[in-house]
């Protein structure tokens, strides 16, 4: 198993040269949210993604409403 760095050191820090920090910063905040968090399977969420888990969950909220 991959560590969360070792990912993000292939998927972001070695793709490009980074001319500002700032830049680095939104590429690395974007691969998160739109790569990361979107795979990865969390114990705590009964082995769900946080995407899956939000579209069981929303539906629930929306009746509890």
């Amino acid at each position: 198993m991959e560590s969360f760095f070792s990912l993000l050191q292939k998927n972001v820090l070695d793709r490009r040269v980074w001319n500002t920090r700032e830049e680095l910063r939104i590429a690395i905040v974007a691969w998160i949210e739109r790569t990361y968090h979107r795979r990865r399977r969390q114990a705590a969420l009964g082995r769900l993604t946080p995407v899956e888990y939000e579209l069981i969950m929303k539906p629930a909220a929306i009746q509890a409403a």
